[in-house]
Parts: structure tokens; C-alpha cells; sequence
């Protein structure tokens, strides 16, 4: 639950409100443990709504270290709310 929790904090200051936290795991690999979490954020809101398009979906990616220090985030993703979500 901290985990989240600091996800959520992390994507409020610096990106933007996330719209969904869709999974959170734990990494244990060589010289990287601590967690990665897959987060929703609804991209440049206002101006879709302003121009009467579809919002845009990003998909962004996080590591957090064992004592939940973001590590690195990336944007992997990017898509119209109404298109289907690639299935990996």
C-alpha cells in the first residue's frame, strides 16, 4: 500500500494526477531490487477537451527502490482513451 502510495505522490508533483495505478510488482533481479509500477495518466486534458477530441491515454513505467525512492520513469505508451488497450 506504501508503494502506491508514493506512486501516487510521485505522478501528482511532477507529471501529472494518474488516473489509474494498474499493477505494482516486485523486482528481484541482479543488483535491482525494490518495485515497478504501471500507471495510467490522462495526457494534456484540457486541450482535447478544448479541440473536441478523444482524451489520450499514457502508460508510464516506474522503479522504486527498496526504500521507495523513485529510481526512473519512462512513458512506454501512448493512445486514445476509446482504442483497445494492446494485449502483450
Amino acid at each position: 500500500m506504501q508503494v502506491m502510495e508514493e506512486i501516487n505522490q510521485f505522478f501528482h508533483q511532477h507529471i501529472a494526477p494518474p488516473h489509474k495505478i494498474i499493477s505494482v510488482t516486485r523486482r528481484k533481479e541482479e543488483e535491482q531490487e525494490g518495485w515497478r509500477g504501471l500507471v495510467e495518466i490522462i495526457e494534456e486534458k484540457e486541450y482535447m477537451k478544448k479541440y473536441g477530441n478523444d482524451q489520450m491515454i499514457g502508460l508510464y513505467e516506474i522503479f522504486l527502490d527498496d526504500e521507495l525512492d523513485v529510481m526512473g520513469f519512462s512513458r512506454i505508451s501512448l493512445r486514445y482513451r476509446s482504442d483497445l488497450e494492446e494485449q502483450a
